[in-house]
């Protein structure tokens, strides 16, 4: 039987309204709760803990940390790289203060060399050595236990090797438990390209190196660069050459990580990193062809003068103690330095990830660029080190077409005017002093012109060196400052401009000698080299001044800057820094142009005429006296476009000593440049 609900309509319509409005009112219900759960709650944050909300608002902060810029690369002129940044996997040690146990320290220092970089190094790469390791790490003693410097900082890690393999970052991660304290890091470090012998590095000593800026050195180098407080601890800076010079265009700017972070310092968010710029990219004036070539002479042709079986030539036995050598070649109407070149030089790359010390102090004493500073080849001992000179050497008879041009200029004497050339000349009280030529040679009747071809010293001393002391007041200060004067229109006794930093103004040791001893005899010694000393780079310069008729034009290493995304940022012109043309008759440039003309070994075999002085300048060292060769040369004689100095340190007579170096440096740059001296020579003929 069915119920009677069901058979009414009515009633079931209203028990179905019934129970809708009883989940409307549940509903409603339900709604008005939450409502006040919530407006409770918004009471309590409002009235309770606002204030303490507020607090915890303003504790919340950025945490911002710098990004180091990727290092601008450095090109030669045809854009072969030399200097480029790489990344690189590099193993680091983590100090603990007072938690590192040394007998602990010094274990895994022995543990890291025998078993991860002696069995899983590159075949190429230089293995630091237990003892080097826990010095690298930093920690206030050596392997014996020994104490030395304390470290003046914890925070940064040490880095113990650059460059890992594959095969070390695998064995290190894989026995991560042995090797604590240490952890593999991936950064950016500079790299040097390597000549064909794979020993060296293209144009060392010019490009320079870098090295940590967290180093005293580096803080010391840059303390006065507004830019040196965006520098980060662990990043690497400019310490020499170009790599310091153009420091700011390398460099590039810093990047940043920010960081939300709350009153523990625990991040909260997501960071906001803003990329750092990559430094720019320089190309250099230098072609890494010619200075490829000139830096294998170098070392080809001091091997050469110190066999021992030229102990029996007398024109090669002065130059069998050569042991270094300097040369450079700019182009006359530019200034573009070509090559820049030293020997000996190193692989610029031990400077990678620190210096070792066993390698420093086998590279220190020609660490520095001798063609614009003191520098020297390894000796054994400072004893033997004070018996040979250094790179900057007095200018020998190379003044000599300088010192006839003065002549000319002051009217000492007239273009034909001739002199009898006897071998020696005295001069002083009672002609009690006197000097001679090369191996007392005589000369007989000759002019100025013939003077410099000869290499006169007595006719630099009769008709420049006593006119021109007696002119300008004889026994004061006023002869050897005009004289400097002089000198210092083509370089000589200044700085060239070249912004290498460190760079050598040379000495005028005629100004001391000449109070010393006398104003007369700084004169006459002063007139024919042996009185200034002089760098590679200055002879350089002063031989591009002679071949331009007075213009004196400042050393380039850089053409042209551009960003990383080679858009070009600056393009380096020539500049004159003194144009002394007009000051001279064009008949006095002729004059000694065409007395340039000494034996030149390798030079007198080349297709075309260049202008030469070959030079032998003698230095007294602590084990006696010594013969240095210098030279100066441009080419083509007639319309110059190269100018070339080579300096050889007890290289004895400049025509056996030096030229030969120059004569390579021509066929070089001619072979480089399409023939343009041999074009512009036109083929030998009387000049």
């Amino acid at each position: 039987m069915k119920s009677s609900i069901m058979d009414d309509p009515k009633k079931h319509e209203i028990t179905k309204k019934r129970h809708f409005s009883f989940r409307i009112n549940i509903f409603f219900f339900v709604t008005f709760l939450l409502f006040s759960v919530l407006i409770v709650r918004l009471a309590i944050l409002q009235f309770v803990q606002a204030k303490e909300l507020k607090e915890a608002e303003n504790t919340n902060t950025n945490q911002t940390t710098k990004i180091a810029p990727i290092r601008g690369n450095i090109y030669d002129s045809t854009k072969s790289p030399l200097a480029y940044t790489i990344p690189v996997q590099s193993l680091f040690f983590r100090i603990e203060p007072g938690q590192q146990d040394k007998d602990e320290v010094i274990g895994l220092a022995r543990k890291l060399y025998t078993d991860v970089f002696q069995k899983y190094g590159k075949a190429t790469a230089k293995n630091p050595s237990p003892e080097e390791i826990v010095l690298a790490m930093d920690l206030g003693y050596d392997i014996n236990k020994e104490p030395t410097k304390a470290p003046s900082y914890y925070s940064v890690p040490r880095r113990i090797k650059a460059d890992l393999s594959n095969e070390e970052i695998a064995y290190l991660l894989e026995h991560r438990d042995e090797f604590k304290w240490l952890e593999v890091t991936e950064e950016s470090i500079r790299t040097y390209a390597m000549d064909d012998d794979n020993t060296t590095t293209i144009a060392t000593q010019l490009i320079g190196y870098t090295n940590v800026f967290s180093t005293q050195t580096a803080k010391d180098m840059y303390k006065d660069d507004p830019n040196a407080q965006e520098y980060l601890a662990s990043e690497t800076v400019g310490f020499d050459g170009i790599e310091r010079m153009y420091q700011d265009e390398l460099r590039g700017k810093n990047g940043t990580k920010k960081y939300p972070v709350n009153a523990a310092m625990k991040i909260i968010g997501r960071a906001e990193v803003t990329a750092p710029v990559k430094g720019n990219n320089l190309y250099l004036t230098i072609n890494k062809d010619i200075q490829k070539t000139t830096e294998k002479m170098l070392a080809d042709h001091i091997k050469y003068l110190r066999d021992p079986s030229h102990a029996s030539n007398p024109y090669l036995r002065p130059g069998m103690k050569a042991a270094s050598g300097f040369a450079v070649a700019m182009e006359v109407d530019t200034g573009r330095v070509v090559t820049m070149a030293n020997y000996p030089d190193y692989d610029a790359n031990v400077w990678t990830g620190g210096i070792s010390t066993p390698i420093y102090n086998e590279i220190f004493t020609y660490i520095n660029n001798g063609t614009i500073r003191t520098a020297k080849a390894k000796y054994p001992d400072e004893k033997e080190n004070a018996k040979h000179p250094s790179s900057i050497v007095f200018m020998g008879s190379t003044i000599k077409p300088l010192s006839v041009l003065i002549g000319l200029k002051e009217k000492l004497y007239t273009a034909g005017e001739k002199y009898n050339d006897t071998g020696t000349f005295s001069f002083g009280k009672n002609n009690s002093s006197s000097i001679s030529n090369s191996d007392r040679a005589v000369y007989g009747w000759i002019n100025a012109t013939e003077a410099i071809e000869h290499s006169s010293n007595t006719f630099m001393s009769a008709k420049v060196g006593i006119p021109f002391w007696d002119k300008f007041g004889r026994e004061n200060a006023n002869v050897t400052a005009k004289w400097a004067e002089y000198l210092a229109k083509f370089g000589i006794g200044v700085t060239t401009g070249s912004g290498l930093p460190a760079e050598s103004a040379g000495t005028n040791d005629f100004i001391a000698n000449a109070k010393k001893d006398s104003y007369q005899s700084a004169m006459v010694y002063a007139s024919w080299g042996q009185n200034e000393k002089t760098t590679t780079l200055q002879l350089a310069q002063y031989a591009a001044t002679l071949a331009s008729h007075g213009k004196r034009m400042k050393p380039l290493f850089v053409d042209e800057i551009r960003d990383y995304q080679g858009q070009l940022v600056k393009k380096i012109e020539p500049e004159v820094i003194e144009d002394v043309s007009k000051e001279f008759a064009a008949a006095d440039w002729n004059t000694i142009i065409k007395g340039m003309k000494s034996g030149a070994e390798g030079i007198e075999e080349l297709p075309y005429n260049v202008a030469r002085k070959t030079g032998t300048s003698t230095q007294q060292v602590a084990g006696g006296t010594v013969d240095n060769a210098v030279l100066i040369a441009f080419a083509p004689a007639e319309n110059p476009k190269l100018a070339v100095a080579v300096v050889v340190p007890e290289g004895g007579f400049g025509r056996y000593g030096a030229s030969p170096i120059a004569a390579k440096i021509f066929e070089a740059y001619d072979a480089a440049n399409d023939g343009i001296l041999t074009k512009m020579g036109g083929g030998k003929k009387p000049w």
